[in-house]
């Protein structure tokens, strides 16, 4: 792949990553349009690692915090500070692991079809605006209870199918469990931490057993371009979610559904 090539696709990540309009629509989408061959493990490995790091610079002092409180809390066996939204994350995070390594042959073999990927696009853009329509949330993912994880946390394991997006679908349950709409993005964002981690980890495992050469240079221009634009994205949804609310990401879902259809079609 050229880099021009890389850098789209990095850029597209990045970006649709931790927006709610599903990146896996988009990864398939954009190839199918301009006919470029799969980008491979190798890049695909690059990208979680610069959206992983974007997420983590963006959110450094909270994760240090979050760290700090949650080795102390389990020094002392009691809640320390913000120990009680790291133990969040990770709980939240338990469903899609789990699911992810019982379903993950099911779903690369059944569920990545256009079909399928439009259909979830359109359904669950369709569930966002409903949660975002009727919210009425006041708190912030520092006040969540453990009912509340646990729905966020089994939403996220839905979005192991293609095109649900995994913020997206995290992000609606938040509103619908009672928080703001940026406590939502928030939560949603911290979650993404480990789920990035599982999801590398395995691409990097079948990439440590593959034969293929690596193309250093389009690698660093993904990971680059992936983090870089991740970091952006985030900073940006945070200032203009509570004010613009969701309704303008339900309208592009449900063009990119439509879209997809076509295609299928």
């Amino acid at each position: 792949m050229d880099w021009l090539q890389a850098a789209l696709l990095a850029l597209l990540q990045g970006v649709t990553e931790f927006l709610p309009i599903s990146s896996s629509a988009h990864l398939i989408l954009l190839p199918a349009l301009t006919g470029w061959p799969d980008q491979g493990l190798a890049f695909d490995v690059a990208v979680h690692v610069g959206s992983l790091t974007a997420v983590v610079a963006y959110f450094r002092r909270e994760l240090a915090g979050m760290a700090r409180d949650w080795l102390a809390s389990l020094r002392r066996r009691e809640a320390v500070g913000e120990s009680r939204l790291a133990w969040a994350v990770l709980w939240g995070t338990v469903p899609v692991g789990l699911a992810g390594l019982l379903l993950k042959d099911v779903v690369e073999a059944q569920l990545r079809g256009p079909l399928v990927i439009a259909a979830a696009t359109l359904v669950f853009a369709l569930a966002l605006w409903g949660a975002d329509a009727l919210h009425s949330g006041r708190r912030d993912e520092h006040a969540l209870r453990w009912r509340d994880v646990a729905v966020i946390g089994l939403a996220q394991a839905i979005a192991l199918i293609p095109g649900t997006s995994r913020s997206g679908i995290t992000m609606t349950a938040g509103l619908l469990v009672g928080l703001t709409r940026e406590a939502a993005a928030r939560f949603s964002f911290l979650l993404a931490i480990p789920v990035i981690v599982l999801a590398g980890g395995l691409k990097g495992l079948d990439l440590a057993t593959a034969a293929h050469p690596v193309d250093w240079g389009a690698i660093a221009v993904g990971a680059g371009v992936s983090a870089v634009s991740a970091y952006l994205c985030i900073a940006a949804f945070l200032a203009a979610i509570q004010r613009i609310g969701m309704l303008p990401f339900v309208v592009y879902r449900l063009i990119l559904g439509a879209a997809l259809l076509l295609f299928a079609w």
